[in-house]
């Protein structure tokens, strides 16, 4: 069947290196890839299947399936049911369907609109592979694996010979992860009644015919827990056009950056004695993993940065974000209520300001300038006064913009009560912890994540693990400077392709050769340099940091699953498909150079 092929392998931006292997010919083969989270959001796999579809569909057409599990509401919401277009696939699925599972068939309403094949069945009394009973993502994960083998058998059985298949599974949704080196992973393992998932996870590694891995981080580790090395690393990107705004992303800044300082003048009512043009928005983001996520680090490190900015008498206030759901009681009232005062000090403001205005056009129309004295009557001052008076607030602005439902434990406002940052006058540093996504429907702060980031300065994710990391690539292709890890997959990859990241806006947190004390050192120094920089400094910082869009594009990092595909058919079927296993891919080595003009003059 004819296939769409828009899929651009040349050199994007003349700097990074063309792509030359042999293309795939995919219309003589078939591509599944199998995920928990194929329309079903649970962390970081989902934003990689999301933003890959259009490329991948650009290049398979009507050849490439995504598999998951079915639940009824994310089906209803996201997919549009359809009939299979290949035979094959519909006798397949009626197998299943005959023999009582339900097997369920559509397209994802995302970019590209790939199929999706969706199962949903109970094998919970016939899997006896001495899984916990209580476990149940393991025993899901199970479940959804078995039906999917299914499904390949009675696939495979239809098609006979041709067309080849390629599965392409994403990591089990119950993933394993201990330090290296330091401990016996199985003993671990079974102490912490995780054994059979590390068996699991080891047991498809190990049948694989190309394993992968999402960085290089993951490769070190998956040597030590999994005992294979992986094959190809294949790095997650982003569909850079959802986020390009070509010469418009500074202007974006300054629109979503007004719209948090008015969130800050109400929140902060009563308090307001900084200059929100001398003011800097930091925040963190993410799943409230406190340790994995950096958060203790960098609560440590806010509160040395709020020494050094008191020390140097520097005029820069620093308000700080951490965007992490939590359990709440809803809005806590004193929020709520800094945002009803700046309201009703607006409609104040505006609604003198046109009497003001006709007065003052009613008289200029007579030919005189009016006395200013008598331009506002007495009512008009009693308003304005009445709205003064109604800013005065005799406790601090709230640390935290809910009702948290286990305040005294919570990790974040515990450590914020042992470092004393309360949002106090003399305080350079300012912390709003927000526990619960943002939204644009929201009564308190109402911007999209999206819209929230590009308002920001600097985000900051000084993770001890992750995978890979999206929120500082994210912040890249938005032309938000950030800081990241060598302990995670984004940094790692930074630090490989990247002659200079730093000079790009992309702050790399040693957290693997330092101790915890060094690291919160260089934290704090990185917060405190960018501090310091002038306003054009970061302008021109900010143009840095979204040229690097390009090397996190799908564009160019699909190649690794182009190659891990390649590499897979090659194993599988060595006659049909030919290639060097050994050959570097082209990529290797490449390192994105170092800009090329120089950074203006520090304003201190």
């Amino acid at each position: 069947m004819p296939l769409s092929r828009s899929l651009s392998m040349t050199s994007l931006s003349g700097v990074l290196p063309a792509w030359e292997e042999e293309e795939l010919p995919v219309e003589d083969l078939l591509l599944f890839e199998v995920s928990w989270e194929v329309t079903n959001k649970v962390g970081g796999i989902y934003t990689v299947l999301q933003t890959k579809a259009k490329i991948t569909v650009d290049e398979w057409g009507e050849n490439y399936y995504m598999m998951g599990p079915y639940y009824e509401h994310n089906f209803k919401t996201q997919v549009e049911a359809c009939e299979p277009p290949n035979p094959a696939v519909r006798k397949a699925m009626d197998a299943l369907i005959h023999n009582g599972c339900q097997v369920h068939f559509g397209r994802w309403l995302i970019e590209g609109s790939p199929f999706v094949i969706l199962f949903d069945g109970d094998l919970w009394e016939t899997c006896q592979i001495g899984l916990p009973h209580n476990d149940r993502e393991a025993n899901d994960s199970l479940i959804l694996g078995s039906l999917v083998a299914w499904f390949f058998k009675e696939l495979i059985d239809q098609l006979g010979d041709e067309p080849n298949v390629i599965g392409h599974f994403h990591e089990w949704q119950a993933d394993f992860y201990n330090n290296l080196g330091k401990f016996n992973v199985d003993k671990e393992a079974g102490e912490r009644h995780i054994y059979h998932r590390c068996c699991l996870e080891r047991a498809a590694v190990h049948c694989a015919h190309v394993f992968t891995t999402v960085s290089q981080i993951t490769a070190v580790e998956a040597i030590h827990m999994l005992h294979r090395k992986p094959d190809v690393v294949t790095p997650n990107g982003l569909n850079v056009k959802k986020f390009s705004a070509m010469h418009e992303f500074q202007n974006l800044h300054s629109t979503s950056k007004a719209c948090i300082q008015e969130f800050i003048r109400g929140h902060f009512y009563g308090h307001l004695d900084f200059n929100l043009d001398k003011t800097l928005f930091f925040f963190i983001a993410g799943r409230y993993e406190f340790t994995n996520k950096g958060a203790d680090i960098f609560l440590e490190s806010l509160l040395r940065l709020n020494y050094l900015l008191r020390l140097h008498k520097n005029d820069m206030t620093v308000v700080v974000f951490f965007i992490m759901p939590a359990k709440t009681n809803n809005f806590n009232v004193e929020s709520l209520k800094g945002q009803a005062v700046r309201k009703q000090l607006w409609d104040t403001a505006h609604s003198v300001k046109e009497k003001f205005g006709n007065r003052l056009y009613d008289a200029l129309l007579k030919g005189h300038i009016p006395d200013m004295n008598s331009i506002l009557d007495r009512d008009d001052f009693t308003i304005m006064k009445r709205a003064i008076y109604a800013t005065q607030r005799h406790t601090l602005p709230p640390v935290t913009t809910h009702n948290m439902i286990d305040d005294a434990t919570d990790p974040i406002l515990s450590n914020v009560r042992r470092i004393g940052l309360f949002n106090s006058r003399n305080d350079r540093v300012k912390i709003i912890f927000h526990p619960e996504f943002l939204s644009s429907t929201s009564p308190l702060l109402p911007m999209d994540y999206e819209d929230f980031v590009r308002g920001c300065n600097l985000g900051v994710f000084p993770s001890y693990y992750e995978p890979w990391g999206y929120t500082p690539g994210e912040c890249t292709v938005m032309g938000i400077p950030s800081v990241t890890t060598n302990l995670s997959g984004f940094g790692c990859f930074m630090e490989e392709h990247v002659s200079d990241p730093a000079a790009y806006g992309v702050y790399i947190l040693d957290r693997r050769f330092r101790s915890a004390e060094e690291s919160c050192n260089q934290l704090t120094q990185f917060m405190f340099s960018f501090c310091q920089q002038s306003l054009r400094q970061r302008i021109i910082q900010r143009n840095r940091t979204e040229r690097l869009s390009d090397l996190l594009d799908w564009r160019y990092l699909g190649r690794f699953y182009v190659h891990a595909r390649h590499l897979a058919l090659n194993r599988a079927f060595p006659d049909k498909f030919k290639m060097d296993p050994m050959a570097p891919l082209k990529t290797e080595g490449f390192r994105y150079p170092r800009p090329s003009s120089q950074p203006g003059e520090s304003r201190n």
